[in-house]
């Protein structure tokens, strides 16, 4: 059972070495869920000295007004002989024989963390004692209760002690050591007061009350000892501390506990107690006690455990990983997540994400719809036609047929398709440049870098715009091929009607009355009604080549080559990482480290049970 003990002091030392003391934080705490024997007690309750007796040692600051002014992690190792000694968690290389000097350290800790401006804080200090005669315990000392401020504290240190100490024993899983004096009536007492508030029922609570042997005479405490004053789960215990004259003459802590064993055994209201008195059995109880309930936790704290590797794992792989140090590193880490993007675009493109079919909207609803609203017959009015006719004739009319006015009358159509076929190209521009958008937006990795994802949106644009520019060049050359070759097969499969200007002896003049320019207006119609159906299936073919085909085959392939002229210092600001998201993931990666160890290290003792 020792082993369990062993096994959550190495795993509170952890969690001090990584900050998981039990604050408010963000990060999953291992702290809350460990049992903990928190000692809780006024001020000049002897709190102290119980702490004292049971390691045997003077090893804690003295002095008047608050001398605890943060958790003191005590963790207490049997050891089966050798030289007694202390160490630091924050000073691990470094033994302490002279406990004297452990009194300094602890000071000193205390105003490293705090200043010297007697202000409390709860970050714990982490003491380990190795000897033969204290037993396998961990306790935590907290700051001893106080009604007042003293000069240099703020008036809210009450409060705040009150609050940090609260802290502690409010947790389900935390025993609550209650020490006050016999000498004071048990009512004022500030640790029941306070330990009844969280623990109502007792079940938490170890009663301890000192200074029996400072008592009135003709009084006793053996009322509250046997539980009949105020009743706990468990039994009260009596300590009798060192006089202030045993401490200023340094009297062994050996030959105090056994003076404290004869007082209970020749003393007659006690002597019935005697045998669950003294500094000892506390000692011991609290040892057997703290085994008992880290056992019953084990499989609970097994549970946090793996559940919070699992959210911790996951967390992380959403944070992506560190950014590598060499310059070949992070060229490799741009590319990657630039691929990963480039992936997420065609697939877009391709119909696996949404947002492709908007393309062939374009093309199946968008041109159609433009090609339709073209006012070719404007164009082809009565007036217009007879206008360009005879415009086309010169000072001689045409012998057989206007074949200049025909030609300027479906040039004058065609010309106005340019307005549809540069609409198709601007409507698939922007559509594309939004599934970079959301593109971007899906690749977590890019997420962690603002720089980079600025720099990849930036070349994506631009190689968007230039194949936008390439495409209307080829779009309207379609149009412009249209304009500049008429398709003679159409014309010659015209029937020649004789009566309408098929007969060369006709007058000029009858030859463009209503009724043939009507005749050349439905012609045209005809023609360039063919044309817009050729351009309406070539356009999108165009704009399919010229775009789309090339977002999917080349988007960053200019961004790929800038890249790769970069020097470390370049690629290392595309890296530019958000600090806040760095920090978390070493805050995460020490928390994951610290939990996989903690879950070997319980897995090897519950096994091994």
């Amino acid at each position: 059972m020792e082993n369990l003990i062993s096994l959550v002091n190495k795993l509170q030392r952890a969690c001090t070495a990584l900050g998981d003391h039990g604050e408010e934080s963000a990060l999953p705490t291992l702290w809350d869920s460990l049992p903990a024997i928190a000692v809780v007690g006024g001020q000049s309750s002897g709190k102290s000295s119980v702490l004292e007796s049971i390691v045997g040692k003077d090893f804690l600051p003295r002095g008047s007004g608050i001398v605890t002014r943060r958790p003191l992690v005590l963790q207490l190792h049997k050891i089966d002989e050798g030289r007694e000694y202390a160490e630091f968690l924050h000073l691990p290389r470094r033994k302490f024989t002279d406990f004297a000097a452990v009194r300094k350290e602890i000071s000193d800790e205390t105003d490293r963390e705090t200043g010297r401006s007697k202000q409390i804080s709860s970050v714990p200090i982490h003491l380990s004692i190795f000897s033969p005669n204290v037993v396998n315990l961990t306790m935590i000392d907290l700051p001893g209760l106080t009604k007042v401020a003293v000069e240099g504290q703020p008036d809210s240190i009450v409060q705040d002690i009150e609050n940090m100490v609260r802290s502690f024993i409010e947790k389900p899983n935390c025993i609550i050591l209650a020490i006050s004096p016999a000498n004071q009536d048990l009512a004022t007492s500030d640790a029941i007061k306070i330990s009844r508030e969280v623990d109502p029922k007792g079940e938490r609570t170890f009663g301890v009350l000192t200074k029996i042997d400072l008592m009135d005479k003709g009084t006793d405490a053996v009322d509250i000892l046997e539980g009949k004053s105020y009743r706990l789960q468990f039994p009260w215990i009596g300590v009798v501390n060192r006089s202030q004259a045993d401490i200023n003459k340094s009297v062994d802590m050996i030959a105090a506990r056994r003076r404290e064993r004869e007082y209970f055994a020749n003393t007659p209201e006690y002597k019935h107690l005697a045998h669950r008195m003294g500094s000892e059995h506390l000692g011991k109880m609290l040892s057997k006690h703290l085994e008992q309930v880290i056992k019953s936790r084990i499989p609970g704290i097994q549970s946090l455990i793996n559940k919070s590797i699992a959210e911790l794992e996951s967390e992380l792989q959403r944070l992506g990983k560190p950014i590598a140090a060499d310059s070949g590193g992070k060229l490799y880490a741009i590319m990657e997540i630039c691929r990963i993007f480039d992936q997420i675009y065609k697939e877009h493109l391709d119909g696996v994400r949404p947002g492709g079919e908007k393309v062939y909207n374009v093309f199946d609803n968008q041109l159609p719809a433009a090609l339709k609203r073209l006012q070719f017959d404007k164009h082809l009015s009565m007036e217009n036609v007879r206008k360009l006719i005879t415009e086309a004739d010169g000072y001689q009319p045409h012998l057989i047929a206007p074949e200049q006015g025909y030609r300027r009358l479906i040039e004058s159509c065609l010309v106005s398709i340019r307005g549809p076929a540069e609409a198709a190209v601007d409507a698939v521009h922007a559509i594309l440049k939004e599934l970079v958008h959301k593109a971007i937006n899906e690749t977590m990795e890019l997420k962690q870098y603002p720089t980079l994802k600025v720099e990849v949106g930036n070349a994506a644009f631009d190689s968007l715009d230039r194949m936008r520019d390439e495409s209307k060049k080829a779009t309207l050359k379609l149009v412009d091929m249209e304009c500049s070759y008429l398709t003679v097969d159409f014309f010659r499969k015209l029937p020649q009607d004789i009566e309408k200007g098929g007969n060369p002896t006709h007058s000029i003049f009858d030859r463009y009355n209503d009724s043939y320019l009507r005749r050349i207006g439905t012609t045209v119609l005809s023609y360039v009604n063919m044309v817009c159906a050729t351009l309406r299936n070539s356009i999108p073919k165009s704009v399919v080549y010229c775009q789309v085909r090339e977002a999917k085959r080349s988007l960053l392939d200019h961004f790929f080559t800038e890249l790769g002229k970069k020097e470390a210092k370049q690629l290392s600001s595309l890296l530019d990482e958000d600090l806040a998201v760095m920090e978390r993931r070493t805050a995460l990666a020490k928390r994951l480290e610290l939990y996989r160890s903690a879950q070997a290290e319980i897995d090897a003792v519950a096994w091994a049970k």
